[in-house]
């Protein structure tokens, strides 16, 4: 807990590669789930906000992009995100995959971290599927390589050792007023965080390259009178045979792939929801100024 009784309120941005299990602690250290969760690499695009409370203090959590190698435009902006959220934040996480260890994208982001002269709270993640000789070794060969001032042992999948995590965290916040209703999980959109949810179900029911190749909108959000929501969302492919992989035999994964999300949406937003999903294409999204807008990217990356 802050030691102070005066307002604190901070950015604290997560940094890790791919997989890492950033958005898996954000929503750990939320309460609540704001980010996406899958076993694909790649599955955040952008920087997505949630909102802890500890006490009198408020910790604004940026959970970025996996930072790795970029390929394509779009690598290369997810990848520039990660980093400006690391220069925006007055803390800035490490988040290190413990079974994985130090391997490439790990020692790239310690240069850039050194780079920017930026020092950074280590936080050894998914310590469950470890053995403690083997995480107090990985502590020591990357304290070798970086600044580190503080170090946590976590696992953010079951919770263990986040509330001291959450505590530090809270402690090195600034004085200074909130930023956002204390009751609130995130700033983004909630258009944004229901194309989000669909986006997370259709990473997890398809495989190889498609998901990558496919973005969700969410174009109509009709409040009723019932308290109710209807929302209608667009998938949007790149090639035609890829929609009917989408639909699935009878459009049974669609129907699937849209009832999962609205269970998530319906406890996000505390309402029932009436969930519409449709499949249309639009060749070379990735490749147009308008969607890296919308999802909070820089096109010129």
């Amino acid at each position: 807990m802050a030691k102070s009784s005066a307002r604190r309120c901070g950015f604290v941005a997560i940094l890790g590669a791919p997989n890492a299990g950033k958005s898996t602690l954000a929503n750990r250290l939320v309460g609540a789930k704001v980010s996406i969760v899958t076993p694909k690499v790649h599955t955040t695009r952008s920087r997505v906000t949630g909102i802890a409370m500890v006490g009198e203090t408020q910790i604004v959590l940026l959970d970025t992009p996996g930072i790795f190698a970029p390929r394509r435009r779009l690598d290369r902006a997810m990848v520039k995100a990660a980093w400006a959220g690391a220069s925006d934040a007055d803390v800035v996480i490490l988040l290190v995959d413990a079974k994985r260890g130090v391997d490439d994208e790990a020692r790239a982001i310690i240069t850039g971290l050194t780079d920017q002269k930026r020092a950074a709270i280590l936080v050894l993640n998914k310590i469950d599927l470890v053995e403690r000789p083997a995480l107090l070794a990985l502590t020591d060969e990357l304290a070798r390589l970086g600044q580190f001032p503080d170090v946590f042992m976590i696992s953010a999948e079951t919770g263990d050792g986040v509330a001291d995590l959450r505590d530090a965290l809270a402690h090195r916040m600034p004085e200074g007023p909130w930023l956002y209703d204390p009751e609130q999980l995130s700033d983004l959109p909630e258009r944004f965080l229901a194309a989000e949810a669909t986006r997370e179900k259709l990473f997890v029911n398809l495989h190889q390259e498609l998901p990558y190749q496919l973005s969700v909108e969410t174009e109509q959000w009709q409040d009723r009178d019932d308290g109710s929501v209807r929302i209608d969302q667009v998938i949007y492919v790149q090639r035609e045979n890829h929609k009917p992989i989408i639909l699935g035999k009878g459009g049974q994964r669609i129907k699937a792939i849209g009832a999962a999300a609205r269970r998530d949406l319906e406890a996000l937003l505390g309402r029932r929801v009436h969930l519409f999903v449709h499949v249309k294409i639009r060749e070379d999204w990735a490749e147009d100024p308008a969607r890296y807008r919308a999802l909070g990217l820089e096109w010129e990356s």
